[in-house]
């Protein structure tokens, strides 16, 4: 393409010399561009694509460290709630208390803390469990401020970026006292945008992500809760059908 607008550029008659020669150079200078590596293209963005790496950097490992997390967090509710149910049914809270020390999932050190209680009243199950809960909430939401911290501050960096490249086009035209070629000029706006746009991505992928996660810790959460809330319908059930047997007699 830039081959055919140069022969057409030779071709037409009226063209100044020193048009074809501004012309050519631009061509030559759109080459050399088009000829970069990703890499070399980046480093033309300045010293705030440094901060910018450095977030990347960061959201790649808190959405990696939190996926992971996220994942092994999971457990096959029904069927722990009914070993547990068995165990305890058994008289063996011991046992029922090495069974969750062996699975290491929230939901298992959250029924741990309940099982511990066991003999003491309802009340203090709910409340060991209740505190179990919020500390496991805790481990699932740790770094996801992180992930929305860089989902703000990256775009803002790279607008300060081609802020600051704008200024120092500007302030290039009025040493020269506006006699810049046009094709400099624009080299040097392009370069500044480079911050906005790597900003701009860095905080799209962040932001992106952290609203996935987040739905993830919210379904997990609601698991718990669930599972949580049918643990101590089930310690209270014998009570329950000790009432029925009672309201039967009389």
């Amino acid at each position: 393409m830039q081959a055919l607008l140069f022969f057409w550029i030779q071709s037409q008659p009226d063209t100044a010399a020193g048009d074809t020669s501004a012309i050519a150079d631009s061509l030559s200078l759109a080459a050399q561009q088009e000829n970069m590596s990703m890499f070399e293209l980046l480093a033309e963005g300045g010293v705030l694509m440094i901060p910018l790496f450095i977030l990347s950097v960061l959201a790649i490992f808190v959405i990696a460290e939190r996926w992971r997390s996220l994942n092994n967090s999971r457990i096959e509710v029904d069927g722990f709630l009914r070993t547990v149910e068995g165990m305890l049914k058994d008289g063996d809270r011991q046992r029922a208390l090495t069974y969750c020390d062996g699975i290491d999932k929230p939901l298992a050190r959250i029924l741990k803390a309940g099982i511990r209680r066991l003999g003491r009243s309802i009340r203090d199950i709910e409340d060991a469990i209740s505190n179990a809960g919020k500390k496991e909430i805790y481990h699932l939401e740790k770094r996801m401020n992180w992930l929305a911290t860089i989902a703000g501050v990256a775009p803002l960096i790279g607008f300060t970026g081609t802020v600051t490249g704008m200024i120092e086009a500007f302030m290039d035209i009025q040493s020269l006292q506006g006699n810049v070629n046009p094709s400099v000029l624009a080299g040097g706006i392009w370069e500044a945008l480079i911050t906005t746009a790597t900003g701009l991505i860095v905080g799209i992928i962040a932001y992106g992500f952290y609203n996935f996660l987040l739905g993830k810790i919210n379904r997990t959460v609601h698991e718990l809760e669930n599972a949580s809330a049918d643990f101590i319908d089930m310690l209270q059930s014998p009570s329950n059908k000790k009432k029925r047997e009672a309201q039967k007699v009389q």
